[in-house]
């Protein structure tokens, strides 16, 4: 782990472009090939948020998620669990429970209506039953962050995955958004685990609200993306006004998100502890900007190229459907009216004549 430089060819990503021919089982065999190789190289050690080097980090998720969303799903999971386990640094966290070799660590912490996951204190430790959504990395992942219930609180727990009792349902996740993250559902049974900090330290510590925005900085990834099909085309082929007119707006809309990351990012390294307050609120205004721009750029560049790419270039098509999935983690009008929310009981910038 490092808190400094990048190291050399952290922005570079897997060697060579995806695969188009690969099959749906292919393709998340070659990302879980991938991801593991940059684990044990090194290349998933990025600074650390708030370390002084923020937009190093979300520079390098960006362009991962540019070559592939699902390989920058797993490392951002991979790259968010080692800032947790700094930032909560409790004692049970100091080493990753036993399984040697080089980690490759998920967080696995969304907890939808309908799944529970219970923790049960017993003689020698802690215990896991249930089912947990949404596991990133299920049978790629050596070590996962948890998060279960503790009664009618929400506590974090280290589980190595390699043990009995921690099995992924192979056949939860139909939808070919997405498929190359490997995104199960997976079942606990008394599986052993670690506690990482106190119950609600997860959701409560400045850190949280940091690695949104990482997840954001993916996003903004996978819409460059799709936009790289439309300024080929325009290289290619006289596309006409119309679809040069979609181009220049996506254009436009990515150099934005771009400078609003940079900003954001020195202010991140300028208050990491957020003694002013005002994480969450950033966090929710970069997502909400960042959700509403990759949405315009899947809307503009299906508008401008119309079926074309999506029906006979698989990588663009891939592109499509895995940042349309990724994009529902922000959750709409939801997490709109919670921004609207802290807004109106904060002292905005913006208010002043």
């Amino acid at each position: 782990m490092t808190t400094g430089a990048v190291p050399t060819g952290v922005l570079t990503g897997p060697a060579g472009p995806p695969n188009p021919t690969a099959d749906a089982e292919q393709h998340r065999r070659c990302i879980a090939e991938a991801v593991t190789r940059m684990a044990a190289c090194g290349e998933l050690d990025l600074p650390l948020p708030g370390a002084g080097r923020t937009r190093a980090r979300w520079e390098a998720l960006t362009r991962w998620a540019q070559w592939d969303l699902s390989l920058a799903r797993l490392a951002e999971g991979h790259t968010d669990a080692i800032a947790i386990l700094a930032e909560l640094d409790s004692p049970d966290s100091r080493e990753p429970p036993a399984g040697g070799g080089d980690p490759l660590w998920g967080v696995w912490a969304a907890e939808p209506p309908g799944y529970t996951l219970e923790a049960h204190r017993v003689p020698g430790g802690w215990r896991l039953s249930g089912v947990k959504p949404f596991c990133s990395g299920a049978r790629v992942c050596t070590h996962a962050l948890v998060s279960a219930r503790e009664g009618t609180l929400r506590r974090l727990f280290a589980v190595e995955v390699a043990q009995p009792g921690v099995a992924a349902l192979p056949d939860s996740w139909p939808g070919p958004g997405m498929a190359g993250s490997d995104t199960l559902d997976v079942t606990f049974d008394a599986v052993w685990a670690a506690p990482l900090g106190e119950p609600g330290a997860y959701v409560e510590r400045p850190g949280f609200h940091h690695g949104g925005i990482g997840v954001a900085a993916c996003w903004h990834g996978g819409a460059r993306a799709v936009a790289r099909t439309l300024l080929a085309a325009s290289r290619k082929w006289d596309l006409g006004p119309h679809a040069l007119a979609h181009l220049g707006a996506v254009d436009a809309r990515l150099a934005t998100v771009d400078a609003l990351l940079d900003r954001v990012a020195a202010a991140v390294d300028a208050d990491p502890d957020d003694k002013d307050g005002v994480a969450h609120l950033r966090a929710m205004r970069v997502r909400a900007a960042v959700e509403d721009a990759a949405d315009d750029v899947l809307r503009r560049v299906g508008r401008a190229l119309g079926a074309t790419p999506l029906g006979h270039d698989a990588v663009h098509a891939r592109a499509v459907a895995d940042l349309t999935v990724y994009l529902r983690q922000h959750h709409a009008e939801r997490d709109l009216a919670d921004l609207g929310r802290a807004a109106s009981a904060a002292r905005l910038d913006w208010e002043d004549v």
